[in-house]
């Protein structure tokens, strides 16, 4: 097998600035969403606190989501028919 040499790679002063600038950006939507969050977990500790609503961390994640679970109809005997002992 042949094999090359190295590659010299150069970092620019335009490469920094760009990377600088793209960190920046995202520190700031990172910043933005954590705020957002914050806010509506308040909100969301208010509503409990007050008593107004009580729901289960399931109910919370699948409301979130937007997960309606379906009710599954009969029981063990729609799964297996008539088998029961």
């Amino acid at each position: 097998m042949l094999r090359r040499k190295p590659t010299r790679l150069e970092l620019k002063l335009d490469d920094i600035e760009e990377f600088e600038s793209v960190r920046k950006e995202l520190e700031g939507r990172r910043k933005q969403r954590d705020e957002a969050e914050a806010a509506a977990g308040g909100e969301e500790a208010a509503a409990l606190a007050l008593g107004t609503e009580h729901k289960s961390r399931e109910q919370l994640i699948n409301e979130r989501i937007g997960y309606k679970p379906q009710p599954k109809a009969g029981g063990r005997t729609a799964h297996f028919g008539t088998f029961e002992f």
